[in-house]
């Protein structure tokens, strides 16, 4: 990587993206931005260029808190510090790595001498680090919820507290949080999602001549990074000149009680949850104001704001798009629209008109080269124009329609009836039913995957069942086993005072029960028998919520589908349930009915994931009707397909689908063979689905004894 970062002003579009970065570095208490996208969009570089366009830092000499001189924190663990020594830094980019642990984030605490020498001998972590500069979380989405809660509490409070059985340490930590995800790979929590202060979208350009221009301009960077960035000096400097003007202008920014009714009665208009949206607002509004070198805050300010505040805070259920009505906005913001006789005069400053000098935009394409092309695999989002002065978002602040129109009823309707042998041709995609609320399905046992919400597992959170040794670095120390391992060598180790003498062979960690997620596999029938209209939005709607239930618990997900002569893996296990919801709404039905083709297919992708994650536990569940056609015997090569996964002791769950007066019973055969539990769509509801998660533990249970003997 090239020592000379590439110029945020050379970068082409990513209007948006930029102007929210820019706002944080004005007002870093707007809360960091969110940026949701695909891969190769410049995402890090633009926040690497931005990194040096910060003023420099002064700081407490030798502290590795990045203590201010002018105020140093008074419970600065490597304080109090004298007044004097004091030097200037580059502000940093700090990057959290999806792997880090929380050790890793907030420092380390060395429990042997605080036990035995009472000392707070502290190591600090990356938000120690990032105090004062940037902190940069790629594929935040990836990370586990008990970190995101911890960088973001940290972010709120501007403090990191590091706490090891009644030892504790605090320190400072204000920085700008920028995350990136990619929506493909998992959604963040609503209430974490609601954490970030603003969100955008970003999006590779189609049009040829921005891609042209951001591979000319990447390959010349790549040729001479230093006389690259010597090209781009002066709007560099420029720009840089500008934060802080913004900076030293933001605390004359007046927010008036009109402009004040207007952010509330958007907030309250889009039904956000909780104060935190009309907060953000607000700081926004007075950040843009400042950007533009103005001193009051007008509608336009207010109207930005919402773009960027409110899209991820409208998200009703998982599988919704964020996106913001604007019509809906620009409707509040007229009828609640300020007297503006209530509201400070306007300045006059140079920036007043929004088509002249700086007019309060952000940089762009053709003011002094402000756009350029991103990093090494990077690409040039879509044509956009400034979203504050036009009525429209970008195009990508929309997400696609990822699900097909249902299907006209009347496609559903030929010869494939509820009792069809599926031998029909292929028939349209029909929509979902209604989802529904589902009751827990376990794995049996006690895992060790990942943390989650559904299976019992040995975690680093949770309730205490025990203790044992440390296995690496001490984190969680049982202080009671400690205690009792030190306890009998007192006298032999010469102990005189009131203080107990440990040694590094006594400490004792503690052993957590939580709960885990799994890898739920959904292997779904597609053929002619089930593509009876109403059979199968019923079958989607099941799925559908089993889908809802897995994303709440922190599942992966997979899908197998099967129909015709083959079995396709439609969506690779993944942590993107929004994809598992879209491929499910677009899925086609009709043909024969290849069921062993279906669970070989599972079966070799159950034996790729384990290898990938061993400690990540499978759950498999099938959605048939139970028959089989195709090839010789397909009902004996089902059975031995059936078998071969139930002889793994994978947990599975068959939903049969099976309807009409006659009724052949094969989803019971089929679930007998896997050593799993049958059930009816009816059974897969809320109460009926208790007497499932016990009939799975318990022949989990049995089989693990069968095996064991």
């Amino acid at each position: 990587m090239a020592s000379v970062p590439y110029p945020f002003t050379a970068v082409v579009g990513m209007s948006d993206m930029r102007l929210s970065l820019l706002l944080n570095a004005i007002s870093p208490a707007i809360g960091g931005v969110l940026v949701r996208g695909e891969k190769g969009t410049a995402k890090s570089t633009i926040v690497r260029g931005l990194t040096a366009l910060m003023p420099d830092v002064p700081v407490v000499t030798g502290c590795r808190f990045s203590c201010d001189p002018a105020a140093p924190d008074p419970a600065c663990p490597d304080g109090p510090h004298e007044t004097g020594g004091s030097e200037e830094r580059p502000a940093r980019m700090v990057e959290l790595p999806v792997g880090a642990s929380e050790d890793r984030l907030v420092g380390a605490l060395d429990i042997e001498r605080a036990l035995s020498e009472g000392v707070k001998a502290f190591e600090p972590g990356l938000l120690a680090d990032a105090h004062r500069g940037i902190l940069y979380v790629d594929e935040v989405n990836l990370l586990h919820d008990h970190l995101v809660d911890l960088l973001l509490d940290a972010a709120a409070m501007g403090a990191s507290y590091v706490e090891r059985e009644g030892v504790s340490v605090r320190h400072a930590a204000r920085f700008l949080l920028v995350g990136t995800m990619n929506p493909e790979e998992g959604e963040l929590r609503p209430q974490l999602l609601d954490r970030f202060g603003l969100t955008v979208e970003v999006a590779a350009s189609r049009e040829p001549d921005q891609r042209v221009e951001v591979v000319r301009r990447r390959l010349a960077y790549d040729a001479d990074p230093a006389g690259f960035a010597a090209r781009w000096a002066a709007e560099e400097n420029e720009l840089r000149e500008r934060i802080a003007a913004a900076r030293a202008l933001l605390p004359d920014v007046l927010l008036g009680d009109a402009v004040l009714r207007q952010i509330a009665a958007v907030c309250a208009a889009f039904e956000v949850d909780g104060m935190r949206a009309d907060i953000v607002m607000a700081r926004t509004a007075c950040a843009l104001a400042a950007w533009a070198g103005r001193t009051d805050v007008r509608e336009e300010d207010v109207r930005q704001a919402a773009l960027l505040a409110l899209p991820h805070r409208r998200r009703r259920n998982p599988f919704d798009a964020p996106g913001l009505d604007e019509d809906k906005l620009d409707r509040t913001l007229e009828e609640f629209a300020a007297d503006e006789d209530d509201d400070p005069e306007p300045d006059g400053g140079p920036d007043d008109d929004p088509d002249g000098p700086g007019g309060g935009r952000p940089p762009q394409d053709g003011d002094g080269g402000t756009d350029g092309p991103q990093g090494e695999d990077a690409q040039a989002p879509h044509d956009q124009p400034q979203a504050h002065d036009q009525p429209q978002l970008p195009e990508q602040s929309q997400a696609p329609e990822a699900d097909p129109a249902p299907a006209d009823p009347k496609a559903q309707s030929g010869s494939e009836g509820e009792n069809a042998p599926g031998e029909g041709g292929e028939k349209a995609a029909v929509g979902a039913g209604e989802p529904f609320r589902t009751r827990r399905l376990d794995v049996p046992g006690l895992g060790e995957g990942a943390d989650g919400r559904r299976s019992r597992a040995r975690t680093a959170h949770g309730r205490t069942t025990g203790a044992r040794r440390p296995q690496g670095t001490l984190t969680k120390l049982h202080l009671a086993a400690t205690v009792q391992a030190a306890a009998p060598h007192q006298v032999a180790r010469g102990r005189s005072g009131p203080g107990l003498v440990v040694r590094r062979d006594d400490l004792r960690e503690a052993v957590r029960e939580g709960r885990e997620g799994n890898l739920v596999l959904f292997v779904v029938d597609a053929s002619g028998s089930m593509a009876a209209r109403k059979r199968m939005s019923a079958v989607k709607g099941a799925v559908l919520s089993l889908l809802l239930d897995a994303y709440q618990r922190r599942d992966k997900i997979g899908m197998i589908t099967f129909r015709g002569a083959e079995a396709e893996l439609a969506l690779p296990p993944t942590s993107s349930v929004e994809a598992g919801a879209a491929r499910l709404e677009s899925l086609p039905t009709g043909g024969r009915t290849p069921l062993s083709a279906g669970l070989l297919k599972a079966h070799e992708v159950l034996r790729v994931e384990r290898l990938r994650d061993a400690s990540r536990r499978p759950l498999l569940v099938v959605v048939t009707d139970g028959r089989s056609t195709g090839g010789p015997e397909p009902l004996v090569r089902t059975s031995r397909a059936a078998r071969l996964l139930g002889a793994e002791g994978v947990a599975s769950v068959v939903v049969d689908c099976e309807a009409g007066p006659v009724r052949l019973g094969l989803a019971g055969e089929l679930a007998r063979d896997l050593q799993g539990t049958a059930v009816t769509l009816d059974e897969l509801r809320a109460d009926s689905v208790s007497a499932l998660v016990r009939d799975v533990r318990g022949q989990g249970t049995n089989h693990t004894h069968r095996r064991a003997a």
